[in-house]
Protein backbone atom coordinates (compact mmCIF):
# COMPACT_ATOMS: atom_id res chain seq x y z
CA UNK A 1 0.00 0.00 0.00
CA UNK A 2 1.12 3.36 -0.75
CA UNK A 3 2.22 5.42 2.29
CA UNK A 4 -0.16 7.69 3.50
CA UNK A 5 0.47 11.24 6.54
CA UNK A 6 -1.87 9.00 8.41
CA UNK A 7 -2.73 5.24 9.77
CA UNK A 8 -5.64 5.10 6.93
CA UNK A 9 -5.40 4.14 3.63
CA UNK A 10 -6.18 7.54 2.09
CA UNK A 11 -3.90 10.87 2.77
CA UNK A 12 -5.22 13.66 4.99
CA UNK A 13 -6.31 15.97 2.53
CA UNK A 14 -8.92 13.59 0.87
CA UNK A 15 -10.04 11.27 3.79
CA UNK A 16 -13.94 13.30 3.46
CA UNK A 17 -14.21 12.22 0.51
CA UNK A 18 -12.78 8.88 0.20
CA UNK A 19 -13.93 7.61 3.47
CA UNK A 20 -17.27 7.76 2.70
CA UNK A 21 -16.49 5.35 -0.62
CA UNK A 22 -14.35 3.03 1.73
CA UNK A 23 -16.77 2.59 4.90
CA UNK A 24 -20.50 1.65 4.19
CA UNK A 25 -22.88 3.88 6.81
CA UNK A 26 -19.58 5.96 7.55
CA UNK A 27 -21.97 8.99 8.53
CA UNK A 28 -23.90 6.75 9.93
CA UNK A 29 -21.37 6.40 13.29
CA UNK A 30 -21.62 10.00 13.88
CA UNK A 31 -25.12 10.55 14.09
CA UNK A 32 -25.59 7.20 15.84
CA UNK A 33 -23.40 8.27 18.66
CA UNK A 34 -25.02 11.54 18.89
CA UNK A 35 -28.32 9.89 19.57
CA UNK A 36 -26.63 7.90 22.32
CA UNK A 37 -24.99 10.96 23.93
CA UNK A 38 -28.20 12.39 23.59
CA UNK A 39 -30.15 9.86 25.67
CA UNK A 40 -27.29 9.15 28.28
CA UNK A 41 -25.45 12.44 28.84
CA UNK A 42 -27.94 15.18 27.28
CA UNK A 43 -25.70 18.07 28.25
CA UNK A 44 -22.15 16.89 28.41
CA UNK A 45 -19.81 19.43 30.02
CA UNK A 46 -16.64 18.23 28.10
CA UNK A 47 -16.14 15.52 25.75
CA UNK A 48 -12.49 13.74 24.24
CA UNK A 49 -12.53 12.62 20.69
CA UNK A 50 -9.72 10.81 20.26
CA UNK A 51 -8.47 9.51 17.04
CA UNK A 52 -10.18 12.31 15.73
CA UNK A 53 -8.82 12.77 12.12
CA UNK A 54 -10.42 15.53 10.00
CA UNK A 55 -12.73 16.44 12.70
CA UNK A 56 -15.56 16.12 10.97
CA UNK A 57 -17.67 14.26 13.58
CA UNK A 58 -16.74 17.26 16.17
CA UNK A 59 -18.57 19.96 13.73
CA UNK A 60 -21.50 18.15 13.51
CA UNK A 61 -21.26 17.22 17.22
CA UNK A 62 -20.33 20.81 18.78
CA UNK A 63 -23.52 21.77 16.59
CA UNK A 64 -25.98 19.09 18.61
CA UNK A 65 -24.12 20.28 22.17
CA UNK A 66 -23.87 23.97 22.07
CA UNK A 67 -22.54 24.50 25.60
CA UNK A 68 -19.90 21.47 25.44
CA UNK A 69 -16.26 21.93 25.25
CA UNK A 70 -14.00 19.63 22.87
CA UNK A 71 -10.88 18.19 23.25
CA UNK A 72 -9.50 16.56 19.84
CA UNK A 73 -6.32 13.80 19.75
CA UNK A 74 -4.76 11.96 16.98
CA UNK A 75 -1.55 10.67 16.30
CA UNK A 76 -1.76 12.56 12.62
CA UNK A 77 -0.28 16.22 12.12
CA UNK A 78 -1.71 16.28 8.93
CA UNK A 79 -5.30 15.27 10.29
CA UNK A 80 -4.78 17.71 13.22
CA UNK A 81 -4.32 20.37 10.64
CA UNK A 82 -7.17 19.94 9.09
CA UNK A 83 -9.13 19.48 11.99
CA UNK A 84 -7.98 22.80 13.68
CA UNK A 85 -8.81 24.58 10.14
CA UNK A 86 -11.97 22.81 9.94
CA UNK A 87 -13.14 23.78 13.73
CA UNK A 88 -11.88 26.93 13.82
CA UNK A 89 -8.69 27.94 15.60
CA UNK A 90 -10.58 30.61 17.79
CA UNK A 91 -13.16 28.76 19.06
CA UNK A 92 -12.91 28.87 23.00
CA UNK A 93 -14.80 25.48 23.06
CA UNK A 94 -12.32 23.56 20.59
CA UNK A 95 -8.70 22.36 22.18
CA UNK A 96 -6.48 20.27 19.82
CA UNK A 97 -3.94 18.61 21.63
CA UNK A 98 -0.66 17.78 20.47
CA UNK A 99 -0.08 14.52 17.87
CA UNK A 100 -0.63 11.54 19.99
CA UNK A 101 -2.70 8.26 20.11
CA UNK A 102 -5.12 7.17 22.83
CA UNK A 103 -2.70 4.70 24.45
CA UNK A 104 -0.46 7.95 25.10
CA UNK A 105 -2.99 10.58 26.26
CA UNK A 106 -1.47 11.75 29.48
CA UNK A 107 -3.43 11.86 32.62
CA UNK A 108 -5.34 15.08 33.49
CA UNK A 109 -9.02 16.16 32.79
CA UNK A 110 -11.70 13.87 33.21
CA UNK A 111 -14.75 13.78 30.69
CA UNK A 112 -18.34 13.44 30.42
CA UNK A 113 -18.16 11.66 27.17
CA UNK A 114 -15.00 10.12 25.31
CA UNK A 115 -15.61 9.00 21.55
CA UNK A 116 -12.92 6.97 19.47
CA UNK A 117 -14.61 6.76 15.72
CA UNK A 118 -11.95 4.13 13.45
CA UNK A 119 -9.13 4.27 15.43
CA UNK A 120 -8.21 1.81 17.40
CA UNK A 121 -8.09 -1.10 15.07
CA UNK A 122 -5.03 0.14 13.94
CA UNK A 123 -3.49 -0.79 17.64
CA UNK A 124 -2.15 -3.97 18.42
CA UNK A 125 -3.84 -5.90 21.17
CA UNK A 126 -1.40 -4.64 24.05
CA UNK A 127 -1.67 -0.99 22.87
CA UNK A 128 -5.50 -1.66 22.76
CA UNK A 129 -6.28 -2.83 25.64
CA UNK A 130 -4.39 0.24 27.05
CA UNK A 131 -5.86 2.99 24.68
CA UNK A 132 -9.38 1.30 26.10
CA UNK A 133 -8.14 2.06 29.97
CA UNK A 134 -6.91 5.59 29.55
CA UNK A 135 -10.44 6.18 27.98
CA UNK A 136 -11.92 4.33 31.01
CA UNK A 137 -9.41 6.37 33.57
CA UNK A 138 -9.96 9.91 31.71
CA UNK A 139 -13.96 9.79 32.17
CA UNK A 140 -16.36 11.22 35.07
CA UNK A 141 -18.13 8.64 36.77
CA UNK A 142 -21.15 8.07 34.93
CA UNK A 143 -19.15 9.26 31.90
CA UNK A 144 -19.92 7.64 28.80
CA UNK A 145 -17.47 5.92 26.05
CA UNK A 146 -18.76 5.38 22.51
CA UNK A 147 -16.42 3.14 19.72
CA UNK A 148 -16.74 2.31 16.30
CA UNK A 149 -14.40 -0.19 14.93
CA UNK A 150 -13.56 -2.64 11.86
CA UNK A 151 -14.64 -5.69 13.16
CA UNK A 152 -13.16 -9.75 12.03
CA UNK A 153 -16.05 -11.79 12.02
CA UNK A 154 -16.45 -14.75 14.60
CA UNK A 155 -16.04 -17.39 11.91
CA UNK A 156 -13.31 -17.57 8.56
CA UNK A 157 -16.58 -18.02 6.78
CA UNK A 158 -18.07 -15.15 7.92
CA UNK A 159 -14.80 -13.22 7.53
CA UNK A 160 -14.51 -13.77 3.65
CA UNK A 161 -18.66 -12.99 3.26
CA UNK A 162 -17.74 -9.74 4.98
CA UNK A 163 -14.89 -9.24 2.77
CA UNK A 164 -16.58 -10.13 -0.26
CA UNK A 165 -19.82 -7.46 0.65
CA UNK A 166 -16.98 -4.88 1.55
CA UNK A 167 -15.17 -5.19 -1.65
CA UNK A 168 -18.66 -5.29 -3.49
CA UNK A 169 -19.29 -2.13 -1.61
CA UNK A 170 -16.55 -0.06 -2.38
CA UNK A 171 -16.82 -1.17 -6.12
CA UNK A 172 -20.06 0.04 -6.38
CA UNK A 173 -18.94 3.83 -5.05
CA UNK A 174 -17.06 3.35 -8.06
CA UNK A 175 -13.67 2.34 -7.05
CA UNK A 176 -11.68 -0.17 -8.98
CA UNK A 177 -11.13 -3.67 -8.74
CA UNK A 178 -7.47 -3.25 -7.75
CA UNK A 179 -8.09 -0.05 -5.55
CA UNK A 180 -11.12 -2.25 -3.51
CA UNK A 181 -8.32 -5.16 -3.10
CA UNK A 182 -5.68 -3.30 -2.07
CA UNK A 183 -8.20 -2.07 0.78
CA UNK A 184 -9.56 -5.30 1.52
CA UNK A 185 -5.72 -6.70 2.07
CA UNK A 186 -5.19 -4.55 4.84
CA UNK A 187 -7.40 -6.43 6.94
CA UNK A 188 -5.07 -8.21 9.46
CA UNK A 189 -2.03 -6.20 7.88
CA UNK A 190 -1.95 -2.75 8.60
CA UNK A 191 -5.20 -2.72 10.91
CA UNK A 192 -6.12 -5.38 13.60
CA UNK A 193 -10.14 -6.05 13.62
CA UNK A 194 -11.10 -7.89 16.91
CA UNK A 195 -14.66 -9.78 17.46
CA UNK A 196 -17.66 -8.43 18.80
CA UNK A 197 -17.33 -10.45 22.00
CA UNK A 198 -13.61 -9.34 22.43
CA UNK A 199 -14.57 -5.71 21.75
CA UNK A 200 -17.17 -6.55 24.74
CA UNK A 201 -14.82 -8.47 27.19
CA UNK A 202 -12.52 -6.10 26.66
CA UNK A 203 -14.30 -2.82 27.79
CA UNK A 204 -15.73 -5.20 30.56
CA UNK A 205 -12.12 -5.86 31.94
CA UNK A 206 -11.18 -2.24 31.50
CA UNK A 207 -13.95 -1.65 34.49
CA UNK A 208 -16.85 -0.10 32.69
CA UNK A 209 -20.26 -1.09 34.69
CA UNK A 210 -22.11 -0.89 31.77
CA UNK A 211 -21.47 -2.12 28.55
CA UNK A 212 -23.47 -2.69 25.27
CA UNK A 213 -23.40 -2.96 21.18
CA UNK A 214 -24.73 0.28 20.06
CA UNK A 215 -24.69 -0.85 15.95
CA UNK A 216 -23.08 -3.46 13.59
CA UNK A 217 -23.33 -3.51 9.69
CA UNK A 218 -20.68 -5.11 6.91
CA UNK A 219 -17.30 -5.26 8.99
CA UNK A 220 -17.87 -2.20 11.22
CA UNK A 221 -19.50 -2.00 14.79
CA UNK A 222 -20.75 0.39 17.30
CA UNK A 223 -19.98 0.33 21.10
CA UNK A 224 -20.44 2.02 24.10
CA UNK A 225 -19.57 1.38 27.77
CA UNK A 226 -20.62 3.66 30.96
CA UNK A 227 -18.16 3.78 34.28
Amino acid sequence: MTKTDNASAHIAAEYDQEIRRTIPYYDCFHDETISLIEAVVPEPENWLDTGCGTGTFIEKAAKAFPKTCFVLADPSMAMLSIAHGKLGASSKRIKVLEPCGTQDIAPGAKFDVISAIQSHHYLSNYERAKATKVCFDHLKNGGVYVTFENIRPASEKGTDIGKARWRNYQTSEGKDVDTAEKHINRFGVEYFPITVDEHLSLLRKAGFSVVEMLWYSYMQAGFYAIK
